[in-house]
């Protein structure tokens, strides 16, 4: 293949010859949208864990992957008759000098509050000018993780009242949402109560100032290094001890790592 001066436009031409019937990977013609999705997200998330661990050679190589998730979908758009590469950083770049008019316009934005603040009122209008969903709720994914768009749901709520006054009432409706628990008889009923106390609990943390999303995931790999710890403690006999010697090396573990 001819090697271009510009290697985003060796990128392209590497992808059309992918998805070239005459020639092209079997595997990749045989993708669509829906196909390809996952793989979007775990790039995503790739390139989030090397960030976390502040691996720039990982960042730089994650987004080439991510890069390469753009373009593939650019390319069957552009099969399509929809759109090419070109419409798609049209659009994002129409997007960000109209949610800037504090730096391309002539309005002021001079704390990081008040940009928010415009960029949210500025994504509601533009939702009100295309979309037939005119709800409060309207344009939040649902392929978002769980935690945060329930996080986002209840900032949409709470933006035209619908919330606590504070955070009392939020840890209330919290143990409120445990006694339903304990109190449903049915699977069916304790799969739903189960959502309802999340949900519960991803408003407490909002109330808090706290992302859920990034909280859940700090508690779950300080139970995997203290669970780790135990493991190493124990060695080979970690499996065979009684649930009263593990809880007893685990309060071990948790004393002296704090």
């Amino acid at each position: 293949m001819q090697q271009h001066e510009n290697p985003m436009q060796t990128l392209l031409s590497i992808m059309a010859k992918l998805r070239d019937p005459r020639g092209g990977c079997p595997w990749d013609l045989e993708q669509d949208f829906a196909s390809i999705a996952p793989y979007t997200i775990e790039e995503a998330y790739e390139v989030a864990d090397a960030i976390e661990r502040g691996d720039i050679d990982a960042l730089k190589d994650e987004l080439g992957d991510l890069l390469l998730q753009v373009v593939f979908h650019s390319q069957m758009a552009a099969e399509l008759g929809h759109f090419d590469i070109d419409d798609v950083a049209q659009a994002i770049s129409d997007k960000m000098i109209r949610r800037h008019p504090h730096v391309f316009g002539n309005e002021d934005a001079d704390d990081p509050a008040k940009v928010v603040s415009n960029w949210e009122a500025i994504k509601a209008a533009e939702r009100a000018d295309k979309d037939t969903d005119q709800s409060a709720l309207a344009g939040v994914a649902l392929a978002l993780p769980a935690l945060l768009r329930a996080q986002k749901i209840q900032k949409r709520a709470a933006r035209i009242g619908f919330d606590w006054p504070d955070v009392a009432g939020a840890v209330l409706k919290l143990s409120e949402e445990i006694d339903e628990l304990h109190s449903a008889q049915t699977e069916a009923e304790r799969f739903e109560e189960m959502g309802d106390l999340l949900f519960a609990a991803v408003n407490v943390a909002r109330h808090h100032g706290i992302d859920a999303e990034a909280a859940l995931k700090a508690g779950t790999a300080k139970f995997e290094r203290r669970f780790r710890a135990m493991e190493q403690n124990a060695g080979e006999e970690f499996a065979a001890m009684t649930l009263d010697e593990k809880e007893a090396e685990w309060q071990a573990v948790k004393k002296e790592a704090g």
